[in-house]
């Protein structure tokens, strides 16, 4: 293989890596699809949740041969202090019919088929495979080192995922600062199906997704519930500056987490049958690198390509379409037989064409609000008080709502600081 060139080198099979080596494979191109892990999902962590609309149009109806677990339809943003919950719910029974909206999905199954794909279609893989650096010619990349090989290609592909560090030895990126990067921890809890159906009052084959607020001892950031067909995905994101600041270790926050009375009561009953973490990329589309360099292109987490919009936090649809728009400027630049920067720029217009850095733009006041340590802390504390007066009834006069919350703002932050927050959060969102 060392002597040996192929067209495209990918590294990474994951959603962005595979779904690049499948479209460009399908084409003819002789792909070398790459993976350090023993297979493809070994080394990756997610959340649980894809949305469909990308993945549909790359892989047709994939929801019928793709191990999805459950169609979501119920979406719920929670308020914790410590220890109450004010839950907002929406259910929409029409994200159950085709082409449906998002599913969860155990990633170690999910990106084992999408590699799968990409093998059919006429790639080679090669797992347990470390990729240590590029092969670069007159400051143009020309393959990569693996080991004490060194393979060629016209164009490499980088979908290594958030740790990646070809992006730095392509010279499109540096080093982090601790404020722009959280560190995501996630447990698999195994459950019966019917348990999860009752519990979570969802039809059989549809699902529920949580955000959570608050509840992290003063630490920024929150945690996310997703329901699989018999486990649940229940996890913690939280920033890595901000848990240097409280000297509190994720692994501890996490136990502290489940024992919260709602978080414990979805939970009960069931066992732990994973672990895994992983560091995600805060600061939206200014964390984003360039994209591109000559025989480089850079996808998915690699490219910091992630939207947290508070609601929803939405990283593998975007994996999907970076790793589309990604084998379109190959193939481009195959065409023209050119494989340069220049040529190979289209790679951004593909990525506004299927929304990807539209989307980041719309969301790109988010970040600032994660620096609002009010948001984690004050607001859901004082959100959830405030639903506890209402529906309490007290031995003396019941106060009106607004004068009641005002009472309870004194001490904690003062009227002006929580106009400006408000207004903050509507120019962001």
């Amino acid at each position: 293989m060392a002597e040996e060139k192929f067209d495209v080198i990918v590294v990474g099979a994951g959603p962005a890596g595979s779904t690049a080596a499948y479209m460009l494979a399908k084409e003819g191109l002789s792909v070398l699809l790459v993976e350090r892990g023993r297979q493809a999902g070994a080394k990756n962590m997610t959340g649980g949740i894809i949305y469909s609309r990308i993945v549909h149009e790359v892989f047709p109806r994939f929801w019928e041969e793709a191990p999805v677990e459950r169609a979501i339809t119920s979406y719920n943003i929670v308020f914790l202090n410590g220890r109450s919950a004010l839950t907002l719910n929406f259910k929409c029974p029409r994200f159950a019919d085709p082409p449906y909206n998002a599913f969860s999905v155990l990633r170690a199954k999910f990106d084992q088929w999408m590699a799968g794909k990409a093998e059919e279609a006429g790639a080679m893989i090669v797992t347990g495979a470390t990729v240590d650096d590029l092969v670069m010619e007159d400051g143009k990349v020309k393959g990569i080192r693996s080991g004490g090989d060194e393979i060629f290609a016209d164009v490499v592909i980088d979908a290594e995922g958030a740790k990646s560090l070809l992006v730095e030895k392509a010279g499109l990126r540096g080093d982090f600062n601790p404020a722009d990067v959280s560190v995501g921890v996630k447990e698999v809890v195994e459950l019966p199906e019917e348990v999860i159906d009752e519990r979570f009052a969802v039809g059989k084959g549809e699902g529920a997704a949580f955000t959570l607020i608050g509840g992290l001892q003063g630490v920024v950031g929150g945690g996310f519930l997703y329901t699989n067909k018999s486990s649940l995905s229940l996890g913690i994101v939280a920033r890595i500056d901000s848990l240097m600041e409280k000297k509190v270790k994720v692994h501890e926050l996490i136990e502290d987490y489940k024992m919260h009375p709602y978080i414990s009561r979805l939970i009960e009953g069931g066992s732990i049958v994973e672990y895994s973490a992983a560091i995600l990329h805060e600061r939206g589309l200014r964390q984003v690198p360039k994209l591109y360099t000559d025989g480089f292109l850079v996808t998915g987490s690699a490219a910091c390509l992630l939207i947290n919009n508070l609601f929803t936090l939405r990283g593998m649809d975007l994996a999907v379409a970076s790793g589309a728009a990604a084998a379109k400027a190959v193939l481009r630049a195959k065409q023209k037989g050119d494989f340069s920067a220049s040529t190979l720029s289209a790679y951004e217009s593909f990525l506004r064409e299927n929304f990807v850095l539209t989307d980041m733009e719309t969301f790109s006041r988010v970040p600032d609000l994660m620096d609002n340590r009010r948001v984690f802390t004050v607001y859901p504390e004082l959100l959830c008080l405030l639903m506890e007066s209402l529906f309490s009834v007290h031995p003396a006069p019941t106060m009106k709502a607004f004068r009641r919350l005002r009472e309870l703002m004194k001490g904690r932050v003062g009227l002006f600081e929580a106009l400006g927050d408000l207004f903050k959060v509507y120019r962001a969102l």
